[in-house]
């Protein structure tokens, strides 16, 4: 028997600390694996109404917050290098440092779910959301400049732009605008707007909830470095753990370009 076979995190059920951690692998993969089958489908569907209504997609695109998209971008990107400097750690049993690069992973998947909740609610409050509060909005405004003409409703949005109380929406305010007077393949379809904001908001709702799961894992992990139960031989528990959490990152950088730069050349609204 070879000394590892004595560890005493060492499961019964495993011959030694290879075969467990070749088996603990495979099971993350194996798990991985049905996620990137999960999102994949999620994507396909975005990108073939994205293809078949690219004006509208665009144009909604345009709206979200790029400057908090980036901001979370940082974050998420900082925590995978984080979080592989407490692999090391693990290897090299420095529980402190495990700790401390653990809490600093989590305080950065932290820090993203917030500055989404400050994004949500923004979008809310401008009603910028499918169903009855964008219908409203939108027909507010469509309904104000419906009788004038287009330059009329163009002046009439500026002055309530400068207004400092708008009474519309900057989104719209637009959209209206580009459906006065329109006609055709000119026109952008409301409804097609609201079909980019459910793909929205179910992507980034769904990739939210697996940064929350990420995060008790996380502090999960740094209970059992307090405990002392991750000595260097079983690195492996952390390597599980980041291999998800890497996998959670690289959704937001799929998410990030096929969601908030769609529009980046439509205009720069925030």
């Amino acid at each position: 028997m070879s000394a590892s076979t004595h560890s005493p995190v060492l499961k019964h059920h495993f011959e030694d600390l290879g075969q467990q951690h070749a088996c603990e692998r495979l099971g993350i993969w194996m798990f991985l694996a049905t996620e990137i089958l999960f999102f994949g489908g999620v994507f396909g569907a975005y990108t073939v109404y994205r293809l078949w209504y690219p004006s509208e997609f665009v144009f909604a695109s345009a709206y979200l917050n790029r400057t908090i998209a980036t901001v979370n971008t940082v974050f998420l990107i900082t925590s995978s290098l984080t979080i592989t400097l407490a692999i090391r750690s693990a290897k090299l049993g420095d529980r402190a440092a495990l700790i401390r690069y653990l809490l600093v992973t989590a305080a950065l998947g932290s820090a993203f779910m917030v500055m989404k909740g400050f994004e949500y609610k923004a979008d809310f409050h401008e009603q910028y959301v499918p169903g009855g509060l964008f219908q409203d909005e939108y027909a507010k405004a469509a309904g104000k400049i419906a009788p004038m003409t287009q330059t009329e409703a163009e002046a009439y949005f500026k002055k309530d732009s400068e207004s400092g109380h708008p009474t519309h929406e900057a989104w719209a305010k637009d959209l209206a605008l580009r459906n006065h007077d329109a006609s055709g393949a000119s026109a952008i379809d409301p409804g097609k707007v609201q079909l980019f904001l459910c793909f929205y908001y179910i992507m980034t709702g769904i990739h939210g909830i697996h940064i929350i799961v990420g995060i008790g894992c996380i502090l999960w992990l740094v209970w059992e470095a307090w405990r002392g139960t991750i000595p260097p031989e079983n690195y492996s528990t952390v390597e599980v753990v980041s291999l998800y959490w890497h996998l959670v990152d690289a959704i937001w950088l799929f998410l990030m370009p096929l969601l908030y730069l769609a529009g980046a050349g439509y205009g720069a609204h925030h």
